[in-house]
Order: C-alpha cells, then structure tokens, then sequence
C-alpha cells in the first residue's frame, strides 16, 4: 500500500465543524474555570515534586581493582570519572538504539513501494555497521575506565526513555519511509552532538587515546547526518513531484 501524503477523511481541525467551533471559542473568551485550582497551585505542586524527587538512579562503582585505581587517580586531580562514565553510558545506549533504528529502516526500505531509488541498501547496510562498531567502541571504552558497560548509568537511562518514540516511529507499520528517514535523522542530529561532548570531556580529563577514537567515530556520525538528510531532502521534493520520477 502507498503511503504517500493525500486528502484524506481528516476530521480533527476546527474547521471541519463551523457551528461547533463558534461555540467552542466562545466559551474560551468567557474564560469559565473547567476545574478548581489555577496554573499557580499546579505549578507548586510540581515544584514540590521536583525538590523531593530523588535523582534517576547512579554510577555504580568500579567493578575492577584497575578501576578503582583510575577513579581514585581522577579525585586526586579534581576530576569527577563518575560523569565521563555516565556520559560513555548515555553513548552506549544511543548506539545500540541507533543500530536498532536502522535495523527498522532497512525493513522499511525493502518492503517501500516507492523512494527505494532515493535510498542505497549498501549505503544504509553500511552505516548501521558503523553504529554497530561505535556501540563496540564505547563498551571497550567503558572497560578500559573500569566501568561496568551493563549498568545502567542516570544519563543512559533517560536515553533510553528519549528513544522510546523514534523507535516506535521506525516500527510503525503506517509510517512511510520518508517519515522513518526523518526519525533517524532527529537521532543523528542528536548522536552528533553527544559524540562532541564526549570528546570534550575525554580531552578535559586527559583521555588522548580515547579522544581520537572518538574524534573518528565523530567523522563517521557526521558522515551519516550529511546522508539521511540528502535522502529526506530527495524523499519529500520527489513527493512533492518537484523531482522526476
């Protein structure tokens, strides 16, 4: 089935409904209270929850006697590991749902009925390797810091709940591939500034290995963000017919 954008039977503007949509605004300008309280005491209420809540969860300790060491070598300068750590699992969750992600485009791209002369197989084969070996890249990392790349960090968790509508955007079976492109492109738009912040703290702390295998990991990234949004770009303009068929 085509999925391309149309007219359609779309009822829910308030246009669709004069009568309806006079009375409605109406009520609005009387400006009657549909339930007690006010913006104020909600936004107490919230305040309080806020400065009770306790923080989404921790950094675990070094689970190796080399870790330990490296932590302690990083309190003696001022440096907090704890947050390089956080940060290296924030990273490594991203990857492995941005492996996911292209999992679930390649799937829609071979069932697409159209646009699959716009996007390369090999090409999007090619970059969901690539995030598959960044996710490698950050769990030897993590290692190599004494860090345990199982447990889940404050940052990787949050992540985790930030990924939650793209991949159910990628999975939906209604959704088009031009739609699915531009769900992975919010992910590399965001993946690219993740890996720049990871870089700068690695340099902060003196991690010059780290740096350069992360600074590579950069171009790759980089590389992705160009491409999915060239194929965006050729996706909507030849859905629009302001390309050739």
């Amino acid at each position: 089935m085509k999925k391309e954008v149309r007219i359609g039977k779309n009822r829910t503007g308030i246009a669709m409904s004069p009568g309806d949509s006079k009375e409605l605004l109406q009520g609005s300008e009387r400006g009657m209270p549909t339930s007690e309280g006010d913006v104020g005491a909600l936004a107490a209420i919230r305040g309080q929850y806020i400065m009770e809540a306790d923080p989404i969860g921790s950094v675990p300790p070094p689970s190796t006697v080399k870790g330990v060491f490296k932590a302690g070598a990083e309190m003696l300068t001022g440096n907090r590991a704890e947050v390089l750590l956080d940060k290296l699992g924030q990273r490594l969750a991203f990857e492995r749902g941005g492996t996911r992600l292209y999992e679930g485009l390649i799937m829609k791209c071979l069932a697409a009925q159209a646009g699959r002369d716009v996007i390369e197989l090999a090409k999007l084969e090619q970059i969901h390797g690539e995030e598959a070996r960044h996710f490698e890249l950050v769990r030897r990392a993590i290692e190599q810091l004494g860090g345990d790349p199982t447990a889940m960090t404050p940052c990787a968790d949050v992540t985790g709940v930030q990924a939650l509508g793209l991949v159910q955007t990628i999975t939906d079976p209604r959704t088009s591939l031009a739609q699915c492109v531009e769900t992975v492109l919010i992910a590399e738009l965001t993946d690219n500034a993740g890996w720049e912040l990871l870089i700068r703290l690695a340099q902060e702390m003196g991690h010059d290995e780290l740096v350069q295998q992360f600074q590579q990991a950069h171009l790759h990234e980089q590389r992705h963000l160009v491409t999915v949004k060239s194929w965006l770009e050729q996706l909507t303009l030849k859905e629009a017919s302001l390309l050739p068929a």
